[in-house]
């Protein structure tokens, strides 16, 4: 059973995922397809559609392509401009229910993508776990800098479309792989998630990260045979959603839920927030071992 008020943004058609990518290098377009089949079926409510470095040609193609055989609407995701606007112009709201495509993954350096919005209006995901300094692009190391990110990239996509409204952003604080978070990116994430959800000026925005990235370098099962990524995800939807969290890039065939207390993930989640440093990933490591 999908978890209430929590929409999943599929993420199998990206060229980062093995198995995709195979598809795209074949041409494999019958392949892609039904990927987007596949994930519509299973109640995503939103169909991700990553070229990687293709052409903006082919991003249209794709668009246009996935929308004859899944009514949801899609995410563009690129960080390229030209794909980006390619893309938007080809979807086709109609076939949608008028519904905006999502574009995946704005950040302050790349803010000059919010004015595709005059071209088509979408939902930008605004990566907000990096900051401008000196003109270049850093990650955000504390949770205020994330916060004061948030502010700064809203407050620029509202200037530059006057129109939209706070159901219109989603806000992406960034998420790292858990199993190798030395740096305290899993603390950062929390308490910048709880500074965005308790300012009323985020009111009735979205937030959404990458949910699959948490667990990527983590094994499948635990040395009992259960599995390790699934309960660990659910743990950080069962933190993070009371923080505002209503959206994820992942799997449908992961079965996401919320955890009590003293689920041995919700344990192990909790309890790497409250260590430093390696101490994180020995606790992880403890999970699965």
């Amino acid at each position: 059973m999908a978890i209430e008020d929590l929409t999943i943004i599929g993420e199998s058609i990206n060229d980062s995922v093995p198995s995709t990518k195979k598809l795209f290098d074949a041409g494999d377009v019958a392949g892609l397809l039904e990927l987007a089949r596949f994930q519509d079926q299973r109640d995503a409510g939103y169909i991700d559609l990553n070229v990687g470095a293709r052409s903006p040609e082919f991003m249209a193609e794709m668009v246009s392509k996935v929308q004859t055989v899944t009514a949801k609407p899609l995410s563009i995701d690129t960080p390229d401009p030209d794909i980006a606007k390619a893309g938007l112009e080809a979807y086709d709201p109609d076939r949608a229910g008028g519904q905006k495509p999502l574009l995946n993954s704005v950040t302050l350096l790349r803010a000059g993508m919010l004015d595709l919005y005059r071209l088509q209006p979408f939902k930008p995901i605004l990566l907000v776990s990096e900051q401008v300094v000196d003109g270049r692009s850093k990650p955000c190391h504390t949770a205020e800098e994330t916060y004061q990110a948030a502010k700064q990239l809203v407050k620029t996509f509202r200037d530059s479309n006057p129109d939209v409204t706070n159901d219109d952003c989603v806000i992406d604080p960034g998420i790292a792989p858990i199993g190798s978070d030395s740096q305290g990116n899993i603390h950062r994430l929390i308490a910048a998630m709880e500074l965005i959800h308790n300012d009323d000026y985020f009111a009735g925005m979205h937030a959404s990260v990458g949910l699959s990235n948490f667990t990527v370098m983590l094994p499948s099962k635990r040395a009992d045979g259960s599995p390790v990524k699934g309960p660990l995800e659910s743990a950080f939807l069962t933190k993070a959603m009371p923080l505002g969290l209503d959206m994820v890039i992942g799997s449908v065939k992961r079965k996401y839920q919320l955890l009590q207390p003293d689920h041995p993930a919700m344990v192990c989640l909790e309890e790497c927030l409250k260590l430093d440093g390696f101490d994180v990933l020995m606790r992880v490591r403890e999970f699965y071992s």
